[in-house]
């Protein structure tokens, strides 16, 4: 019994040998490869020169992070780029506003003035008179991304919500519904996009066809620069709505009918009901469903590349695709890296105020 009681495991102890092999896991193939990456960003890395002589590396500090996000003669004015610098200043007056009439929380209100205010600074940018962007890619591939995030998210969004609140019934006819929906989510990204180059072609493609039938001339979606993001961000909705239409059905199903039972009385039924009721019951799950799709999404690459090879003229080129071809088509490691960086800040930012505002709800 004595030799029994020497051997057993105190609670901590149990605890962290359980988790040690996921631990060590984690780090070995998270934590490591992002501090080696920051590390290789750090340096003058060419990928093929290192791989046959390690010491042909070169530390240079920040410079690549000067290269790719810095020019020369680069000045800030306030009607740079009047699009998005307006819905920033717009996005900074409607946070007070919603946090004086008491509609917006203070931390809610902040965040949001945070990144208005970040829309009004970082596109104020630009180069001077004889002045040039060092990487001149570079930002035009930031503005690309955040394009398709900003069509992607609220389609995935508010069309997965819709569908969730029509099938949020217990029948075998829902229950089908919300299969076929989810049925999308299982695919790769090398079937989706075959499937949606199909649908877009002007000659065989669905929506060619429906286009001639009713009187119209076919669009060549992935060739034309007005378009070419347009077929990205649908095929991406298409693709990406099982998941968020899941957690907003969880999100349904933990609302309790007596609210809807007592709204009925003041006579809040249908829309209304799901305005005044389901909306307000769901917040945290939009704010889940949101940073989720933010963070997901700012990571396109396979769409991109396969549908529309980041063209034309560039119109479609996403951040993780053009870090893939600097490291791996240019061997520009050290570059790459950079950029890797600057997507994992992005990233982290909206993963922290997901955490942040779960956190303010809970208390």
């Amino acid at each position: 019994m004595r030799d029994a009681k020497r051997w057993q495991l105190r609670e901590p102890q149990a605890a962290w040998l359980l988790l040690a092999p996921f631990l060590v896991t984690y780090g070995l193939f998270l934590v490591y490869p992002f501090f080696r990456g920051f590390w290789i960003s750090l340096h003058d890395w060419n990928l093929l020169a290192v791989a046959f002589n390690p010491d042909a590396k070169q530390f240079v500090g920040l410079r690549n992070y000067e290269r790719v996000m810095w020019g020369s003669n680069i000045q800030w004015g306030l009607l740079a780029a009047p699009l998005w610098q307006g819905l920033g200043l717009a996005g900074l007056a409607l946070s007070v506003l919603l946090h004086r009439s008491g509609r917006l929380s203070r931390f809610n209100a902040v965040a949001l003035g945070v990144g208005s205010a970040l829309l009004v600074l970082l596109p104020g940018f630009h180069p001077g008179e004889g002045g040039r962007w060092y990487d001149r890619r570079f930002w035009p591939t930031v503005g690309n991304t955040i394009l398709f995030v900003a069509g992607a998210v609220p389609g995935v969004t508010i069309t997965a919500l819709v569908l969730a609140a029509a099938t949020n019934r217990e029948t075998r006819a829902m229950g089908i519904l919300r299969t076929l929906f989810f049925l999308s989510q299982v695919l790769s990204v090398t079937v989706v996009t075959l499937i949606w180059q199909i649908m877009f072609s002007p000659r065989q493609g669905l929506i060619a066809n429906v286009t001639e039938v009713l009187g119209g001339t076919p669009i060549n979606w992935l060739t034309d620069q007005q378009f070419a993001m347009a077929a990205i961000v649908i095929a991406t909705i298409w693709w990406s709505l099982g998941i968020a239409m899941i957690l907003f059905l969880a999100g349904l199903q933990d609302i309790s009918q007596d609210i809807y039972e007592a709204a009925a009385l003041d006579n809040a039924r249908g829309v209304r009901a799901f305005w005044f009721v389901t909306l307000p019951n769901l917040k945290r799950t939009i704010t889940l469903v949101v940073v989720l799709q933010i963070i997901l999404h700012f990571q396109v690459f396979g769409q991109a590349h396969l549908m529309t090879q980041g063209g034309p003229n560039d119109t479609t080129q996403v951040l993780v695709r053009y870090i893939y071809q600097t490291g791996f088509r240019d061997s520009e490691l050290g570059r790459a890296a950079a950029m890797a960086v600057f997507l994992f800040v992005i990233m982290g930012t909206f993963s922290a105020i997901q955490f942040i505002v779960g956190r303010e709800k809970d208390g």
